[in-house]
């Protein structure tokens, strides 16, 4: 197995790198305080190509493989985790599934200005009484004529504010439960959606979360993705593409809090040394290391299963178990290594730890994962492929 990088994939690094240290870093500070999303960064985003980084050529991507929308995640979230959950949503929830299920004519109305960066998309499966539990959803879609019409609302929705196409899960069959789910486009403008933007939470403040609100909308039936019944696959194919995301998130997040650790041991100084030479502080730096080794491992093996376009619900589902508790772990570790700083916004790791709790609950709770890779192991769960897989990469690949 091949552990190198391309030089495309080395000079994508750095681009988004420099994009985070010019763009987020000096203001991320005042937009978590204030709470505020600034939009204009998903416009510059588009502009570097980064919207649609993995989405083939011929649909107004990048071209560029799997493991590259890795790389933009963890550079990302280095920055904050907002900005990585916006490409997460837009590409890995939304535009990986048109790209995955959507007709010709989808894609092309659809897929091809969200690959471009010119519409944005989101993803809107959780209700207030459904997460883990999928099937206990209550939006409906009933077919009347050319149309289905849409009731319901869904909850802790990102980019709910923001985005133009939302890709939304309802039943048209109740009776039959999760094979009675359904999956349609809809665009915001279309009369009777609302949102709104939940305030108050603990992390990733400077991202916009909320609700989204379907009063007797008019679906056209060619909206619908993929087949009736067929909308539990598609949202659990879904969450294949959207935790990797998450998991090459949570790897940058654990990078930025060794980053930070690190600086910080080396310029403070208690008992007339810096507390680096600490050993429990070094035990500390060192877990991070670890943790972020051993992330990049189970990311990097996911994506390298993407890009060959066979199956991978285990690879990904330990990547994004393990990486995000490693990351949780390392924004810990990082505001003791910090002390009473740590516990004050003059030092980037309080942020760290409030906004490393939200990858651990979303897109499946470490206690479904858990459960998931016990399942794996005993032999109760196999994942066969599905009678549509994301397409494999067809560049030139390199194995990382």
């Amino acid at each position: 197995m091949d552990f190198n990088f391309s030089e495309e994939q080395n000079m994508l690094r750095r681009t988004v790198r420099s994009f985070v240290d010019k763009e987020i870093m000096p203001y991320i500070a005042e937009w978590d305080r204030k709470g505020q999303f600034d939009p204009a960064i998903i416009k510059r985003l588009a502009d570097l190509g980064l919207m649609g980084v993995c989405i083939p050529e011929e649909y107004g991507g990048s071209g560029m493989d799997y493991n590259s929308l890795a790389i933009v995640c963890e550079e990302l979230e280095r920055g904050d985790t907002a900005f990585r959950t916006a490409v997460s949503v837009h590409t890995g929830l939304n535009s990986m599934t048109l790209l995955q299920w959507g007709t010709e004519e989808q894609k092309q109305k659809y897929l091809v200005p969200q690959a471009k960066g010119d519409k944005v998309g989101a993803y809107g499966l959780t209700e207030p009484g459904a997460g883990s539990d999928v099937a206990s959803l209550q939006s409906t879609a009933v077919e009347d004529g050319d149309h289905y019409i849409l009731n319901g609302s869904k909850a802790w929705i990102s980019l709910c504010d923001t985005a133009d196409h939302f890709l939304v899960f309802a039943y048209t069959d109740k009776e039959i439960r999760h094979k009675g789910i359904s999956a349609f486009i809809v665009e915001r403008d279309w009369e009777g959606f609302d949102s709104k933007a939940t305030k108050g939470k603990l992390g990733i403040r400077s991202g916009n979360t909320g609700e989204i609100f379907f009063d007797n909308i008019k679906v056209p039936k060619e909206n619908l993705l993929g087949e009736e019944g067929e909308g539990f696959k598609i949202a659990m194919a879904a969450l294949d593409n959207g935790r990797f995301t998450v998991a090459a998130g949570a790897v940058g997040q654990i990078r930025a809090c060794l980053e930070a650790s690190v600086n910080y041991a080396n310029e403070r100084e208690t008992f007339g040394k810096p507390i680096g030479k600490h050993q429990l502080v070094q035990q500390m730096i060192a877990n991070m290391k670890a943790g972020l080794e051993m992330s990049s491992l189970l990311v990097y093996r996911a994506g390298e299963l993407k890009n060959e376009g066979k199956r991978n619900t285990e690879e990904t589902s330990m990547a994004k178990w393990q990486a995000c508790d490693f990351a949780n772990k390392a924004a810990d570790d990082a505001v003791q290594v910090h002390g009473a700083y740590g516990y004050s916004d003059e030092y980037p790791v309080e942020r760290y730890l409030r906004n490393s709790k939200a990858p651990v609950i979303y897109e499946g709770t470490r206690e479904v994962h858990t459960l998931m890779q016990a399942g794996y192991a005993l032999g109760y769960r196999e994942d066969k492929p599905l009678n549509k897989m994301l397409p494999a990469w067809e560049g030139n690949k390199t194995k990382v």
